[in-house]
Parts: structure tokens; sequence; C-alpha cells
């Protein structure tokens, strides 16, 4: 397939937007951080799954093959404690999560990658890549037994996130043995840690360094390179990642291969809610079930995770999430209307707003994911149209033309035709019949009678060319 034109990215690397030109023709190699598997994911990891789904689905409907992998981290501190606590094996204890996971995707209409690897399953690797490491002095052992990654070996250590290296503490007298840690340190990470019985239970793998695990850093060097090519096209995560994760990645990665690790990363802004950082201490903590048994739907949570752009801090509200709501109705009333029309003649105005509209929205996109003006150009179609029809100026045939760009579209965004359609109960239609009698035989009494218990079942009565439909509130 011929590629329709060329998507421009925000590389945190060089700090602009570049083409995405791939090193093997059309397809592209895409690495995407997923989920720690120790609890259920927040609302601020799908924002940044659902901008890599938008990313995954935009460079398709280009023309281009993706190849995706996305990691589940199953071996980390937290789901070694969470096992160990619950003294049961780390399987047991990160297979429901994982599972919970893909409902997760499932309702958020999260297309799913080629491939998710899990580390547990990739641990040779690491081993293999440890032992080189060590091997070209890149890699040491230290005082504890455990093997750690020299950062003052590798040059350009720190040039992806760009952090003043000088002023924050670093080398073999600051070595880092936790998994995660914060921007105030620059220290050698650890590759392989040396088993500890208090700390690990009876967790471990045997290594030709001893009995251990591997640390967080080298799981996904180790899955990237095993799956995908050493050279990736698209490295994407949350902004929290660039340091230290994907800085240590690139370091151990490069010193490795030998070769460039990745050509572009992107990596999306932080999600808060009402205007603070998001904390289960302060009540705003959201997971995607939470929102559920809220009674807010998967398609509306994607839609507020999806409808501000990646680069641009998202402030998470139930106000907003309730303005999403209002939005989806907007299209699915449009919708409803563009199937009602009966008319046989053609007006020829369509096709001059869909093309309008089509150019708006493609040149929005490819222009580093701007969704916000991509989601611009479809309510101004959905205003033309609907003027088109309050005017009797669109027939059957155009409508139909309008509802295919909008299934083109919706190819991206997932938010379109993804409503669960909903039956109206027997009762409702019969007692919305009855009220039309009524109202015909000027019966009001009965006629409010009757709206009153239709509401009541939460549902609503709209007024259409074709007669009145019920609707769920």
């Amino acid at each position: 397939m011929n590629i329709k034109k060329h998507l421009k990215l925000f590389n945190t690397y060089s700090r602009k937007k570049e083409e995405v030109i791939p090193l093997n023709k059309n397809h592209i190699n895409m690495y995407t951080c997923g989920p720690t598997i120790y609890d259920f994911a927040h609302i601020g990891n799908f924002r940044t799954y659902v901008f890599e789904d938008l990313l995954r689905k935009t460079l398709k409907f280009l023309g281009y093959n993706v190849i995706q992998v996305m990691n589940i981290t199953d071996l980390d501190d937290k789901t070694l404690n969470g096992a160990i606590k619950k003294n049961i094996s780390l399987y047991e204890f990160t297979e429901p999560f994982r599972q919970a996971f893909f409902e997760d995707l499932d309702a958020l209409f999260i297309e799913k990658a080629e491939f998710y690897p899990k580390a547990t399953q990739y641990i040779e690797k690491m081993i293999e890549i440890i032992q080189d490491l060590k091997n070209k002095k890149f890699a040491y052992k230290g005082a504890d037994g455990s093997i750690y990654f020299s950062i003052d070996k590798f040059k350009d250590y720190g040039k992806l996130s760009h952090l003043n290296l000088k002023d924050l503490k670093k080398g073999a007298s600051n070595r880092i043995t936790q998994d995660e840690y914060d921007k105030e340190n620059a220290s050698d990470f650890v590759l392989w840690k040396i088993f500890d019985p208090k700390r690990d239970g009876n967790i471990f793998w045997d290594s030709p360094f001893g009995k251990g695990r591997p640390g967080w850093h080298i799981e996904c060097s180790a899955m990237s390179l095993s799956l995908l090519k050493n050279t990736l096209d698209i490295h994407c995560g949350g902004i929290d990642n660039i340091f230290p994760h994907h800085e240590n990645e690139i370091a151990q990665s490069e010193a490795y291969t030998n070769e460039k690790f990745v050509n572009i990363w992107a990596h999306s802004e932080h999600l808060i809610v009402d205007n603070k950082k998001m904390s289960k201490s302060l009540g705003n903590f959201f997971t995607l079930r939470d929102l559920i048994k809220m009674g807010y739907s998967g398609r509306e949570v994607r839609y507020m995770l999806m409808h501000t752009h990646y680069k641009t801090q998202l402030n998470f509200t139930l106000e907003g999430l309730k303005a999403s709501r209002s939005s989806l109705q907007r299209i699915d009333d449009f919708i409803d209307r563009l199937n009602s029309i009966k008319e046989n003649n053609d007006f020829s105005l369509i096709d001059t707003i869909l093309k309008e509209e089509r150019e708006k929205f493609n040149n929005a996109l490819i222009d580093d994911l701007n969704i916000s003006i991509a989601l611009s150009s479809l309510f101004d179609l959905i205003k033309k149209v609907n003027t088109l029809i309050d005017q009797d100026k669109i027939s059957k045939n155009e409508a139909h033309k309008t509802i295919k760009y909008l299934k083109e579209i919706d190819m991206i965004l997932s938010v379109i035709f993804t409503k669960e359609i909903e039956e109206v109960p027997d009762s409702i239609i019969e007692a919305m019949e009855k009220r039309e009698d009524a109202r015909k035989n000027k019966n009001f009494a009965l006629s409010d009678e009757l709206r009153d218990y239709i509401l009541e079942q939460g549902y609503i009565i709209e007024d259409t060319k074709e007669g009145p439909k019920a609707k769920k509130k």
C-alpha cells in the first residue's frame, strides 16, 4: 500500500517534530511500555495507552504495517512484594491483574498489539545481555554481589532526558538497587539483583552471577531486542519514563548492540485529577473499573482521555467526563438524523463539505496527532450537515456518504460507532404509543401521566419527523 502522507511526531530526543520514516519500507516497529501487573491499571496509565492506540491507528490509516510490542511487567519490586505478602507464587499474584488489563483494553476499544511479552519469559535473554555488558566492562559486580551498569562508561548517558548530569550525583559510589527512583539521582543502576531471602522470599533465577533476578530496566531491552530490531522506529511511554527508565534502556541497549536504539521517542504528558496529582490518600485515584461502577462507559472514558493533545497535561474531572458524554450524545443524535433521511434526490452539496473536513481531519492528525483540531473538524461537519438536514437539502444517498466518512475516521477515533445499542423495552414503547393517542384525543392528564412514567423509567421522548422516539436519558 502506498503511504498517503507522512506523520510528524515530536521526538523527545531531538526536541522537535520529525517525519516518521521507517527503516524498512512501510513497516513500523514500535515498542510501548506496558503495565506493571501488581494492581489494576489507573486512568493515568490509560491516558498513555489511549495515546499509543491513537498513534497506532493513525499509522495504519496512513498505510503503514505496524508491529507493536507492549511489555507486561510481571517481575519487579512491586509484584515481588505483592506475591510474598500474600504467600503465593508470582504467577498467582500477577495473573488476575494481567487478565483485568486486557478486559480494560477491550472496554476502551484499544486495538491489540502484536506481542505482549511478560518479563519472566525473557530471563535468559536478560542474562545474555548482562553477560555481554560485563565482558565489555560496561557492567561490574558490586560489593553486595549484584551486577550494575556503569553510566560513566557510556559517554552519551543523559542524551534523552537532557538533564544536567554534572549537577546530579552519579557513579559507583551512588548505586541504585531499587527498580524505580527519581530524577535527583543519576546513578549506576542494577542489572541483576543478587538473591536476598529476606527481600525475595523464595523467588529467584539461577545465573552465572549467582541466584537472583533482573532489575526492571534490563527487562524492556531484552523484550524489544528479542521481538523487534536492534533499532526501533518508535518507542513510546509516559513522560515519567524518560528518566531513568528510558535513559537506562538506551545505555544498556546501545552498549550491547553498538547500534542506535530508537529513532523517535514519543512521550505523553501526565494526567492530573481536579488539578492535583492523582493519589489514593487524596481520594482522587481512579481505575477504569471505578468509573464504570459510577455509571460511565469505556467509550466516554476513552473520549475524555483522548480529546486533549498527548503533549498537554490532562486535567481529569468528573465534569469533564460528563462533557465527554454530551459530545458523544451529539454524535449519536447526528447519526440518528442521518439514518432517518428518506429523500431520494441528491442535492450535490455534501461532497464539498466531506472533502473539506476530511482534509482538515487528516492534516490535523499527521501534525503530531493534533486530536483537538481533528475533533473540531468532526463537530464542524456535524454542524454543517445538520443545517442541510434542517433545510431538507440532503438525500438518503448523501447521508450514507456521510456515515461512510464517519466510519472511515472512526477507524482511528474508535468512539463514533462503539456505543452499545440498547433496546427500548416494550413497556416504554407501549407507554409512548398510548401517550400519542392521549395527546391526539386531547386527554392531557393521561398524556402527562404517561410522560412522567417514561421519565421515571430513565427515558426521554424526542419528537422527530418520523414521529416520537424514546431514548435512554
